[in-house]
């Protein structure tokens, strides 16, 4: 809003829009969109000519223009040189304007403490390891989510104070498209509650196994398997491994897409570190897991070569669903067998298939330098657009019914029992107040615009002019005349008096 006022500004950021919006087109139409922002942004007869590029990126995007050779990335070194002449005097400016007041104002709300008043709670949606999930409702914004109910005798029982706090704490790190998102983060008189993204369309479980003939046609596999890949990606850019994909652990949500969810066995790696920990599910975990050898985010893409395999075969690499086995059969299998492929795999699908489950961490794919890099560019992909897909632009291809319920009745969900012989005591306070955190600032600012709350409150004066409220000095509100002046002030007599 502050850089629309300003010509000069308006014009950079529209440069920018522009740029983002050339990123993500498709390759049949980037080079007519990149000719277009070279003729309206770097020709300098242009009205909405840029300035702040050098000339000779230009030339360098005009070259690679007349030989059609429109890169994704080939606006980039202008997009930065724009960036930071917006972040210098230009944002300086801002932050003295009523623009940035109103910002702060915002920002006060946003921290306005959150109790179990602020929502409303609905029917039971399933149950985690500490208690239950339900629906529930922003009462100021009418936005739904899922809470994540952690009973507080149960956590004190079990010693999982550092783990659910842990979960919290890496929820609250990550903002991704997919992984779920933790919006709020409060206390009630028996519980700890996350309040994540509600997601309708069941677990991939669910579908892989009660959908019909058990697994998906390829071209559905491929779609999960890459925003599953997104999802590591982002959690492995912030140094967090894990440790737990499996079907169950892959949610829908009303659109389709997915997200991966429950991360109370997730830890963040430090810099240039390894760990070792045997945590995960039977057949699922990797072999230098089964081995309790040390590790970083090799376990991942082990976990995605399962769940590929799952989502194809309809069943698990290293155990037949409902197989009654020993638990170190199943960790001998993962360590020593050869998985089998039947005939429902595809050359490409076997390939991945193949290299993600590989034994030695150290030649499985998407363990060398380039991470994700490597996993995204396997030929099992090649039909899926990374940067749209992040995006978010791309549509999946199956859409849950909104009137179905993807899950076990809720009255096959287990109730728990009563926690027994466990109290809670003053010392508990400090981990309650580190959970206890209120909102979680990208989540929270993304409910006021979608629910149109941002757009009916965020009302400025005529041509954008300040409102009262955002003036140094205002100007002085009408002298009211005190009570005792109301109740005694003489009423003017009629006419025949």
């Amino acid at each position: 809003m502050y850089c629309d006022k300003k010509p000069d500004l308006k014009k950079a950021i529209n440069f920018l829009d522009d740029i983002s919006e050339y990123e993500l087109s498709p390759n049949e139409k980037r080079c007519s969109k990149a000719q277009q922002i070279y003729e309206k942004y770097l020709l300098a007869e242009s009205a909405e000519y840029i300035s702040h590029v050098n000339g000779n990126q230009a030339v360098v995007i005009k070259e690679a223009l007349h030989e059609k050779l429109a890169e994704r990335d080939l606006f980039s070194a202008c997009a930065e040189l724009v960036i930071e002449f917006l972040s210098k005097e230009p944002f300086q400016d801002f932050l003295e304007s009523y623009y940035f007041k109103r910002y702060l104002q915002w920002k006060l709300l946003e921290g306005q403490p959150v109790t179990k008043n602020t929502f409303r709670m609905y029917r039971v949606l399933g149950k985690g390891g500490f208690g239950e999930v339900c629906a529930c409702q922003v009462r100021a914004t009418g936005k739904m989510y899922a809470c994540k109910k952690l009973e507080k005798k149960r956590i004190k029982k079990r010693n999982g104070e550092a783990m659910a706090l842990n979960e919290k704490q890496i929820l609250q790190k990550i903002n991704s498209r997919f992984v779920v998102s933790l919006a709020y983060a409060f206390e009630t008189k028996d519980a700890l509650c996350l309040v994540l993204t509600i997601m309708n369309g069941g677990d991939l479980k669910f579908h892989i196994h009660n959908m019909g003939v058990p697994g998906f046609e390829e071209e559905r596999a491929i779609f999960y398997a890459a925003e599953i890949t997104l999802g590591l990606s982002n959690l492995h850019s912030e140094r967090i491994v894990y440790r737990d994909l499996k079907p169950e652990n892959i949610l829908l949500d009303d659109n389709g897409h997915v997200r991966i969810s429950d991360l109370g066995l997730a830890v963040e790696i430090p810099d240039g570190e390894l760990i070792k920990g045997r945590v995960g599910t039977v057949g699922y975990m990797a072999p230098e897991v089964v081995k309790n050898e040390k590790y970083t985010f090799s376990p991942d893409w082990w976990g995605l070569g399962c769940l590929i395999y799952e989502m194809i075969e309809g069943k698990a690499p290293f155990r037949a669903r409902k197989e009654k086995v020993k638990r170190e059969e199943v960790d001998r299998r993962v360590k020593e067998d050869q998985e089998t492929y039947s005939s429902k795999f595809s050359e490409d699908c076997r390939s991945i298939c193949t290299q993600l489950l590989e034994k030695d961490p150290r030649k499985r794919l998407g363990c060398g330098e380039a991470g994700s890099k490597d996993v995204k560019q396997h030929i099992f992909f090649k039909n899926i657009n990374f940067k749209r897909l992040q995006a978010g632009v791309l549509d999946p291809p199956f859409i849950p019914d909104p009137r179905a319920v993807y899950c076990k009745d809720v009255l096959d969900i287990e109730q728990f029992s009563t926690v027994k012989g466990v109290n809670l005591d003053p010392s508990d306070d400090t981990f309650y107040g580190k959970f206890n955190s209120g909102c979680v600032s990208i989540p929270w600012q993304n409910e006021m615009i979608e629910t149109e709350c941002y757009k009916e409150l965020n009302i400025f004066g005529e041509d954008d002019a300040p409102t009262p409220d955002l003036l140094e000095d205002p100007p002085p509100a009408p002298q009211r005349s005190s009570f005792l002046d109301r109740l005694f002030r003489r009423r003017p007599r009629d006419a025949q008096s």
